[in-house]
């Protein structure tokens, strides 16, 4: 078992508030039998008294906020930071002033602070961004079939071409409140887009395959995993309009072992049922 000091130790930052709220909500939840523990957040809105300092253990924050906490306002010592964690490296690279931000705390830190790094993907401009964060790391890769699919529902829409695959479309968005989605195609290539955190639905409009036309079960993945994040129920959709696309979702199936049910989207009480 890890105990943390009772003094500044770990220092996480997150691309967005919403993300460090949640974040931080795990943390709560898994300490809450260490009464000792304490957390704050460096978000926008959470203001401290001049000259006042950080005695929480753990504080979760954004890059912005927390840069101004360590350099202009010093609410925290970066010289006490045992761990550094940078979450969501993926998005914090594609969000304006995210990246240099972040380098400029990590120059901050003791030369022996403990570096964690976290990433979806892992494509040429993470690894770069990587390199400069943690030099020499010990490099963890979790295989894609390991990470579950168990709290997304996963449903496919027949259509005969692209004008139904669009008239579904309205159709789910007439049925159901959608709060925010990603809807993927093949407009442009998969690795040019930016992460994005927790939405409620994405919908495959094109399924994802690769340069040989093969599923790309990765993308796949990759997508349908911004929802159903931290627990919540998640809702991906796929649309289907030709038997290569069919075939295309029954190797998805199979790779995953995951059934892919069929949704008839000119039944608006189907529709509903799936928000269920």
């Amino acid at each position: 078992m890890v105990f943390l000091s009772l003094s500044l130790t770990c220092l996480c930052l997150s691309p967005t508030y919403e993300l460090a709220l949640q974040t931080g909500k795990v943390i709560e939840q898994m300490g809450k039998f260490y009464p000792e523990l304490k957390l704050a957040y460096a978000v926008r809105g959470n203001k401290l008294e001049r000259g006042q300092k950080i005695s929480e253990q753990i504080v979760i924050g954004t890059p912005g906020t927390v840069l101004d906490w360590c350099s202009k306002l010093k609410f925290i010592d970066p010289k006490k930071i045992k761990v550094f964690v940078l979450d969501e490296a993926d998005v914090m690279i594609a969000t304006q002033g995210h990246q240099d931000q972040s380098i400029r705390i990590q120059r901050m830190l003791p030369r022996d602070c403990q570096m964690l790094l976290f990433s979806a993907t892992f494509e040429d401009s993470v690894w770069k961004f990587a390199q400069k964060v943690v030099p020499d790391p010990n490099i963890i890769k979790l295989k894609r079939e390991e990470e579950t699919l168990d709290t997304i529902k996963q449903y496919y829409v027949l259509c005969n071409n692209r004008d139904e695959k669009f008239q579904a479309l309205c159709n789910i968005y007439g049925a159901i409140t959608i709060a925010q989605a990603m809807i993927f195609c093949h407009v442009s290539p998969f690795g040019e887009w930016i992460d994005v955190e927790q939405v409620s639905v994405v919908i495959n409009f094109d399924l994802p395959v690769d340069k040989d036309g093969n599923p790309d079960n990765e993308t796949y993945l990759h997508r349908i995993g911004r929802t159903g994040r931290f627990g919540k129920r998640g809702l991906a959709i796929n649309m289907v309009d030709s038997k290569h696309s069919m075939n295309i979702l029954n190797r998805i199936q199979e790779h995953f072992n995951k059934k892919i049910n069929k949704l008839d989207t000119d039944d608006l009480d189907e529709i509903e049922k799936i928000t269920n």
